[in-house]
């Protein structure tokens, strides 16, 4: 019999509000690339991550505030979330199916 996963407790970087790691999205340095953040939805990346909540404006927020140089412990650098910013607008503007019923 397995036991039920340990909900794991993350907090924003953005807003401070601490959530369920489930809740938010993980980003990462590009391990190819050191000045350009990666998000890493499946948590499968290497290296060190950065938690935020899935929308455009925490990012901004996060941005306003230089959350991501203190989170991966880079201050002064000039991080690149233009990954992150097309993945959260992909998110935001939903799936994009058309069904064949649909015709």
């Amino acid at each position: 019999m397995t036991q039920p996963r340990e909900m794991r407790i993350r907090t924003c970087i953005a807003t401070r509000e601490r959530k369920p790691d489930t809740e938010l999205l993980r980003v990462v340095v590009d391990p190819r690339d050191g000045s350009r953040l990666l998000a890493d939805p499946s948590r499968r990346l290497p290296g060190r991550g950065a938690w935020i909540t899935p929308d455009i404006e925490a990012l901004e927020l996060a941005e306003q505030r230089r959350a991501f140089g203190r989170a991966f412990r880079m201050p002064g650098s000039n991080l690149d979330t233009g990954d992150v910013h097309t993945y959260l607008a992909a998110q935001a503007a939903g799936p994009d199916i058309v069904r064949k019923t649909e015709n």
